[in-house]
């Protein structure tokens, strides 16, 4: 595969071959950072210091076997994943005028550190992550490089918006109702969210949001994703549970050709109406796969849009955000008072402290009995293909409107929360483009720890459909 754009891979050949040095690909990344940044306020916090000793010493070095990213430069969301000694806000203000700090390194700041990546940021995201915009009032809103009046999604949006305009080539995401697939689809990446328990949330957390939470990465390039998956699927000591590692690396079976699949494509929802660009990316997609051989039929499980999954999942949501907030406080050292947090996280956090323990556990219990009721559909198909959400990638303050935005956001979520309840890979792929230039992706969606099969059919649309040459508006060569 010949990349137009040079992605992690290919940067990392290049520090191999002695073609570039870590500290060159770094200071290039931060002078792109500095022109881009103040058009898209992706990058929240600036780590050049730690970057620029970790790149330094770097040059000196050799890799290790297993840092198969040596030198290439990264940024990590500004939620969950902390380095001991950085701040931490996670799009709070509470935490933002504290200077808040983080007081240990997890376990996939260690993984991504071990790949040779190098931090030099933090990126933007939606206060606690509740929404699929990226704009908190604690930094303001993230801009979407391919038109900057629009959002980038979230609420991994300031990653996504980073990879997207070519800041980095790799920047680190997180996903619990769909906060990788929709900045992925909105930026126009690649964006995976891995199987539950694929990536370990230690040392101090086992789970989040009763498992359908997980962290990953947005690329634009499907053999980067492989990559980055291989070094971060391992399992640590005290882990809960853990998603077996595959017979062979997921990079090494992007290589592999899948046989003929049976794919359902699903284009309309019960729960709203789908935009006819997102139904066109969908149809043009199956088009492809089957000139690529594959089968693909209108099909879907029966309980994919099961109406009450929306109020259990917000009883999981709510309680769990109750609770991270306690522990923020804790932390803190002081209670967060009126005008700490935004207006809608107050009233979730409200809502999680009124549910008892017997409503939190009976909705836990319905994730339970909906993913088996979903997992049967995959014993006769191998892949579900739709939307990732069900329009273009909205303007910015649409899904902030204290009156609209909630139906707004409802309008918008039909296919991808569906995914974190039963812990299934599913991943975004940038495969068109709106009738007003905007990036509109799909979803493909495998039985439980099928990451290698959506991988290789993501690799067989990449090198069909070239997207990696796309370039948006906000970009520096």
């Amino acid at each position: 595969m010949q990349n137009a754009v040079v992605d992690g891979v290919e940067l990392a050949r290049l520090v191999q071959r002695g073609e570039a040095s870590p500290t060159e690909l770094l200071e290039d990344a931060i002078a792109r950072a500095n022109a881009l940044n103040p058009q898209l306020n992706a990058i929240v916090h600036w780590l050049e210091e730690s970057a620029r000793s970790a790149a330094t010493d770097m040059s000196k070095q050799k890799a290790s076997e297993q840092a198969t990213l040596w030198g290439v430069p990264f940024l990590t969301k500004d939620l969950t994943v902390m380095t001991e000694g950085d701040p931490y806000n996670a799009g709070n203000v509470a935490l933002r005028d504290s200077d808040f700090r983080a007081g240990h390194t997890t376990h996939l700041a260690t993984m991504f550190r071990q790949l040779g990546l190098v931090n030099f940021g933090r990126t933007n995201t939606p206060e606690f992550g509740g929404t699929i915009t990226t704009e908190p009032i604690a930094h303001g809103a993230c801009r979407n490089p391919w038109n900057v009046d629009h959002s980038t999604g979230g609420s991994s949006g300031g990653s996504a918006a980073a990879v997207a305009a070519g800041i980095v080539p790799i920047a680190h995401a997180n996903d619990g109702g769909g906060s990788i697939r929709i900045p992925a689809s909105e930026c126009g990446l690649v964006g995976l969210k891995p199987s539950k328990g694929r990536v370990s949330f230690g040392p101090k957390l086992g789970e989040a949001w009763a498992g359908a939470a997980i962290d990953g990465v947005v690329t634009r390039t499907i053999r980067d994703t492989a990559r980055v998956l291989d070094g971060i699927s391992q399992p640590w000591l005290g882990d809960p549970y853990w998603a077996p590692l595959p017979a062979t690396s997921f990079e090494q079976a992007i290589s592999d050709v899948p046989k003929q699949l049976r794919i359902g494509m699903v284009t309309e929802s019960s729960w709203g109406i789908v935009h006819p660009d997102c139904i066109m990316a969908v149809e043009q997609t199956a088009l492809i796969l089957e000139d690529l051989g594959h089968r693909v039929e209108l099909a879907k499980p029966a309980a994919l849009f099961d109406d009450d999954l929306f109020e259990h999942f917000k009883v999981v949501l709510a309680s769990s955000e109750a609770f991270s907030v306690e522990k923020l406080q804790d932390a803190v050292g002081r209670k967060f008072e009126p005008g700490d947090m935004e207006a809608d996280t107050q009233a979730l956090v409200e809502l999680g402290r009124k549910y008892s323990a017997t409503e939190y556990l009976a909705s836990v219990e319905w994730f339970h009995s909906y993913t088996r009721e979903m997992a049967n559909w995959w014993e006769e198909f191998d892949l579900l293909l739709s939307p990732v959400i069900a329009e273009p990638p909205p303007k910015i303050g649409e899904l902030r409107d204290p009156k609209m935005g909630t139906k707004r956001l409802r309008e918008l979520l039909l296919f991808t929360a569906q995914f974190n309840v039963t812990g299934q890979p599913a991943i975004s792929l940038p495969m068109h483009t709106s009738s007003e230039g905007l990036p509109v992706g799909v979803q493909l969606v495998a039985a439980m720890h099928g990451e290698a099969l959506l991988l290789q059919v993501g690799q067989q649309l990449e090198d069909a459909s070239s997207w990696y040459n796309r370039k948006p508006a906000v970009w520096v060569s």
